[in-house]
């Protein structure tokens, strides 16, 4: 709750210090995700890059797990204007788990799997670099699952004194065969029945460098170019590829930003 208000707040200071020219909704804290609204024909630079925005107006951007605690934000009207902005971006604290005493083979992928990993690695890349001009995210956010949340964004563990990739997901809890429907519209750009960490995995493109991610499922019920509405069913859960256990994985990328998907949400996801 106290999240909640902290981004109502954020964004009633930013729709009135902006008045008319530019609207942002959306958490302004590490992980966040904020939608954009200016004049058509503006350009939008942000932290140095321009984003593309939409012939609406619209455009998107984020902030990773470790972002700084400040960014610029430029916007050109189309009739010369500039207006400048300095962002504050807060700071979150994250669990950090250490493990020791666990088999090497547990801690670093054997030389035989390194290809194989490095070649996935490299299409998810691709995919996450794709820019489409459409407006899909704008059907809004969802619960992709019933469940029990059993991992969040951002938490990390050292395993044998070697910190490992920090979790940028939300995992949700249930068991094999509980239904994935996907949170928002968009364009199926991966469909994998067996990638090495996150086995069967489905990557959905929201447009404007949105992109979230389903992995460790059992079952897939889409294609590669497949348009999906917003609650529709894509696949089940499963604990297939690195999975200790039956739970969906997922994540929504800004580019190479990987942003926290619960902030988006409200309630719990069996509501």
């Amino acid at each position: 709750m106290t999240r909640f208000l902290i981004s109502v707040v954020l964004l009633w200071i930013s729709s009135f210090a902006w008045a008319d020219e530019v609207m942002l909704t959306g958490n302004f804290t590490q992980g966040g995700l904020i939608i954009g609204q200016t004049e058509p024909g503006s350009t939008v630079i942000f932290d140095g890059k321009e984003v593309e925005v939409s012939p609406s107006g619209r455009f998107v951007f984020g902030f990773g797990r470790d972002f700084k605690a400040t960014a610029d934000l430029v916007i050109r009207h189309k009739d010369g204007s500039v207006e400048k902005r300095d962002l504050s971006i807060s700071r979150r604290d994250y669990n950090i788990e250490r493990l020791s005493g666990l088999p090497p083979s547990k801690v670093t992928p054997s030389p035989e799997f390194l290809e194989r990993i490095k070649k996935e690695n490299a299409e998810i890349a691709r995919i996450r670099a794709i820019n489409t001009q459409e407006e899909w995210f704008l059907s809004g956010w969802q619960w992709p699952a019933q469940g029990r949340v059993s991992g969040v964004y951002g938490s990390q563990r050292v395993l044998n004194d070697i910190p490992k990739r920090p979790h940028f997901g939300l995992d949700i809890a249930a068991p094999v065969g509980t239904p994935v429907v996907t949170s928002t519209d968009g364009v199926v750009r991966m469909a994998a029945k067996d990638l090495f960490y996150t086995g069967g995995t489905i990557m959905i493109d929201h447009g404007y460098g949105l992109v979230s991610v389903y992995s460790h499922l059992s079952k897939l019920d889409v294609t590669v170019g497949q348009f999906v509405k917003q609650g529709g069913k894509i696949g089940e859960i499963g604990k297939t590829g690195r999975a200790t256990g039956a739970h969906l994985d997922w994540r929504l990328n800004w580019f190479n930003e990987r942003l926290d998907p619960e902030l988006l949400l409200r309630g719990k996801p069996q509501n």
